[in-house]
């Protein structure tokens, strides 16, 4: 395939990141946009992004745009398309819409009209047609109404990119490795210093981050994607590009990735994630109370957590002891360490005394949380 358009997706607040991301894999024509990124290559480099990309969610591939003034409009433009490039007469299919300032407001109406346009265009071509699947399509399409122009894109990933594959247990509160992934970034970790993580839950910040310093790439552990499935994938080529990944994998040297929790159950997920994960004898788990954190003073170590939010603190459920007690052991024990804490916001946050961090808004799960980033000062 010739160099085309593509954009990853991610979550809000994630694009700066990914920008960053794809510029390191030398893409061509990365461009910001809200909700993700734009760049430019072929399926190579498709298969590139899918495969090493840790805060995209989707990898989607520009197929068509065109005028879409009305509904005779879009069926046209989606039946002019060569959809056997990315699908047999007998496969499988999902058509998702968006719509902002269309006449063409009605999603499902929109969804209807793409799948019959490419149903209609493969019966008429071969007498056969594609089914829908709603749960496990082998072609993916996107669809996006802005004004009078539609966009058309197939999804390149499949499942989404944060389901890396290693996940074995997924806890009370799970947060997206995509997010994980961020917040490690985010702390500006060296990946030589310790990293320590207090309220590990089932293990995803400190498997993100032994992932990453490692170099082991984060579509290495999952069973496939959707380009797999396409006529015509470059099965060998594909091979090799993963051949190339799992060499660039790094020793673990001296560093140390250390993470508790105080429910025993959480932290025997996290073992079991991390063994999964193929990290397990970098993450070093424990059970261990966040009110009796007591690292090593003068560690220059970075604690990164996702501090609870009501939902698994086991005996310390009570967030206004737990939060005012972590937030004196950091001052006493760890002053001088970086920290990047995932919290609440407001009155909890302020809670833990920490002061001369800076705040950044994020989402998580679809609560509105702080990263507070910056150095420990002590009490």
């Amino acid at each position: 395939m010739a160099r085309t358009s593509f954009f990853a997706t991610c979550a809000p607040g994630l694009e700066p990141l990914l920008h960053a991301e794809l510029t390191a894999l030398r893409v061509a024509r990365v461009e910001r946009q809200v909700g993700g990124c734009y760049f430019e290559g072929d399926l190579a480099d498709a298969r590139r992004a899918n495969l090493w990309l840790r805060m995209a969610t989707r990898v989607l591939l520009r197929v068509s745009r065109f005028p879409c003034p009305d509904e005779d409009a879009l069926y046209a433009g989606a039946q002019a398309i060569d959809w056997s490039r990315f699908l047999v007469a007998d496969g499988s299919l999902r058509v998702d819409a968006q719509a902002r300032d269309s006449q063409l407001a009605h999603t499902r109406f929109v969804e209807q009209r793409v799948k019959d346009a490419i149903v209609d265009r493969f019966r008429e071509r071969t007498g056969r047609r594609p089914d829908v699947d709603r749960e496990a399509p082998d072609l993916f399409v996107h669809v996006h109404l802005f004004g009078d122009r539609c966009t058309l894109s197939v999804d390149t990933s499949g499942q989404a990119l944060h389901r890396r594959g290693w996940r074995r247990h997924q806890g009370r509160a799970p947060l997206a490795e995509t997010l994980a992934a961020a917040l490690v970034r985010l702390s500006e970790w060296d990946e030589r210093a310790p990293l320590l993580d207090p309220f590990c839950g089932s293990g995803t910040i400190a498997i993100e981050a032994a992932l990453s310093a490692l170099r082991i790439a984060p579509g290495l552990s999952r069973t496939g994607f959707a380009f797999e499935r396409w006529p015509g994938h470059d099965g060998r080529a594909w091979e090799r590009e993963k051949v190339r990944a799992r060499d660039e994998r790094r020793s673990a040297g001296k560093l140390r990735i250390l993470a508790s929790d105080v429910d025993p159950q959480r932290v025997a997920q996290a073992r079991a994630n991390a063994e999964a994960a193929g990290v397990a004898e970098l993450v070093e788990l424990e059970v261990a109370d966040a009110c009796a954190f007591s690292p090593r003073r003068g560690w220059n170590a970075w604690i990164v957590a996702n501090l609870p939010y009501g939902e698994r603190v086991g005996a310390e459920a009570d967030l206004e002891v737990l939060y005012p007690r972590f937030g004196e052991r950091l001052r006493e024990y760890a002053a001088g360490y970086h920290a990047a804490l995932l919290c609440p916001p407001g009155r909890l946050a302020r809670s833990l005394g920490l002061v001369g961090l800076r705040a950044h808004t994020f989402h998580n799960g679809g609560l509105e949380c702080r990263l507070l980033l910056g150095r420990i000062e002590a009490s």
